[in-house]
């Protein structure tokens, strides 16, 4: 293998995706010299471009294919190609709009074996969600490996929740067993999101997340998390026995600067691609201002939000009653537009 060897890589559109995509592209690059390819919508190529070119770095080095794709066939509004200011009932459109990007990574796929003579790519790296690049692996002679953005204990539960449904056999306690889980971890019925809770095959969600999780799970060759063995063995040992697959742990993917030991403040390099309300600098100069493990963190995520009466209740909550300084990662409550 050398610096010819070719591998593609499909993130769902997501910047909960995206981001350890790049950050693996980048590993991938700077440890191998492979050719790396990453393959998404317009809008989300661009998004990558620009966070490329702010790292100043890697620009030129993997390269950004973008896959023709119109949300509008699938009842999404006008350039919406990503999950970030979407409203929860119109995520499953994206979902199911994912897989019109099999046609055309198939091409892409094609189209590169034809440019090297014959000889299809190493390998496929396929987001969770993308059960169809099994089959495009199959179909062009390559190899599709599953790479699950979380951990392998919330990998196996998310994916064995959904292939399985096993809350629909309640207790009177409101706990469930888990398929690939021990008999003494059991889960309780308000652990799981509103969507999931509702599951129960027929439904829109089921109908997308059921046979694309279960062709990653029983086509690909293996699969990579988003973290170490070291951090959650039992989560790796569960996850390879219910997968029957061999699961690599390939992160935490966070930036070098990130992970370098160092008594300064370094300058925080914006994964995002996003400029925040506050800088990076500021909230470390903040940070610094406090004694070590003083400081709560409130964040729901990238997707996620909560209603505006409840965000009243948690910063009443926070503010006048934790008695602790706190930095808290704001999203729009559920009802507001996300992109004003």
């Amino acid at each position: 293998m050398g610096s010819e060897d070719h591998i593609v890589m499909l993130p769902f559109m997501a910047h909960g995706h995206l981001i350890p995509f790049l950050a693996l592209a980048k590993q991938i690059r700077g440890r191998t010299g492979f050719i790396v390819t990453i393959a998404t919508t317009g809008l989300n190529a661009q998004y990558l471009r620009s966070s490329l070119a702010s790292s100043h770095s890697d620009n030129d080095t993997i390269r950004l294919v973008e896959l023709p794709f119109s949300g509008a066939d699938h009842g999404l509004p006008p350039g919406a190609e990503n999950s970030e200011n979407l409203p929860l009932d119109l995520i499953v459109n994206l979902f199911h709009a994912s897989t019109a990007l099999q046609t055309p990574t198939h091409d892409l796929v094609s189209k590169i074996t034809a440019e090297q003579g014959g000889r299809p790519p190493l390998c496929i790296v396929s987001d969770v969600f993308f059960g169809w690049a099994n089959d495009v692996a199959e179909a062009t002679g390559t190899r599709n490996f599953t790479f699950s953005t979380g951990g392998a204990y919330g990998t196996l539960a998310y994916v064995s929740i959904w292939t399985n449904l096993p809350h629909r056999n309640l207790t009177d306690s409101g706990e469930f067993a888990v398929p690939g889980f021990p008999d003494n971890r059991r889960f309780h019925i308000t652990q799981l999101h509103q969507f999931l809770r509702k599951a129960d095959g027929e439904d829109p969600w089921s109908k997308f997340f059921q046979p694309q999780i279960s062709k990653s799970l029983e086509k690909s060759y293996g699969w990579l998390c988003n973290s170490v063995d070291e951090i959650e063995p039992l989560g790796f040992e569960l996850l390879g026995k219910y997968s029957n697959r061999q699961i690599w742990g390939i992160g935490p993917l966070l930036p070098p600067e990130i992970l370098r030991k160092s008594g300064t403040t370094t300058k925080v390099r914006r994964q995002s691609g996003k400029t925040p309300g506050v800088s990076a600098e500021k909230c470390i100069e903040w940070l610094e201002s406090h004694e070590p493990g003083s400081v709560l963190y409130i964040s729901f995520g990238s997707q996620n939000s909560i209603n505006p009466q409840q965000m009243m209740e948690l910063a009443a909550g926070l503010e006048e009653q934790s008695a602790v300084s706190f930095l808290w990662v704001i999203r729009p409550p559920i009802g507001f537009d996300r992109r004003s």
